[in-house]
């Protein structure tokens, strides 16, 4: 790192910020959040320190006295100082995002940047990034993490999702539908079921189920290792009420007819 850089955890610049809130001057506004009791708004930014000079002056890209750069990359929006990562500002989402540009869209009813690969190919959900990601509950708009979309259409922060796939979690948070293709694990779970048939007393039993995947309601056997939704062969069902016992069977043997009686045939005399 050049002596002029005073890069932090979150960025690499050679100024610091000075925070319109209280007038102390930080590497960057995560740094000042993270020691503050409040929040900088960055765009409210408007005077920065050179990391060479010590002159206080206008934001801008470059020190007006020494010259020196203070970022390979400048917003005058966000007042973002950092390396080249191919940044880009984004003008719906109202901050700048790590390009580059052409490898994203923004898809204006999620109100989001995503990968040009899910153009036409993700179930969109209305501002979905405006709230937070339903595992760290942290911000996701603005967050420096990636955002990983769900079949669902619902969003977590791409570690979270790292993170819920190596605990064995296969659900969305928020909606509980299935987060992959389960095709492999439902049929690994019709042979398990098959090869452990229920208890004679149980095997006719009956549930009613609902189904996280498909939303369907419907009455299947009970087992113990899981119950299958009859519309989309999906496990990823839940219990909608007690088991339903199979009728019981009357094991009285049917009422005696009684005899015709004989018909008189002889004739008197």
């Amino acid at each position: 790192m050049a002596a002029t850089e005073v890069g932090c955890e979150h960025y690499v610049r050679s100024c610091l910020l000075k925070a319109p809130c209280c007038g102390k001057f930080y590497v960057c506004r995560l740094c000042h959040d993270g020691e503050e009791n409040h929040q900088m708004d960055r765009f409210k930014v408007r005077e920065v320190k050179c990391a060479a000079c010590n002159t206080i002056q206008e934001a801008q890209q470059t020190c007006k006295e020494c010259e020196v750069k203070f970022g390979e990359y400048y917003c005058n929006i966000c007042h973002l100082f950092d390396k080249d990562k191919k940044q880009y500002h984004c003008q719906p989402c109202g901050i700048c995002r790590i390009g580059p540009r052409e490898k994203y869209f923004h898809c204006t009813k999620c109100n989001l940047c995503l990968a040009t690969d899910l153009k036409d190919n993700h179930k969109c959900v209305e501002n979905v990034s405006r709230q937070n990601c339903p595992v760290c509950m942290e911000d996701i708009h603005t967050s420096r993490i990636g955002a990983h979309v769900l079949s669902c259409g619902h969003l977590l922060h791409k570690t979270c999702f790292e993170d819920m796939c190596r605990t064995g979690a296969y659900r969305c948070p928020l909606c509980m539908h299935s987060a992959f293709n389960m095709e492999e694990f439902w049929e690994q779970k019709d042979m398990e079921i098959a090869q452990s048939p229920m208890p004679t007393e149980y095997q006719d039993t009956k549930v009613k189920i609902i189904c996280n995947d498909c939303q369907a309601r419907c009455t299947v056997a009970f087992h113990v290792l899981g119950m299958k939704c009859s519309t989309c062969g999906s496990y990823n069902t839940a219990q909608d009420g007690g088991l339903i016992a199979p009728p019981a069977i009357d094991a009285r043997q049917p009422a005696e007819q009684p005899l015709e009686e004989e018909t008189d045939t002889q004739h008197h005399e």
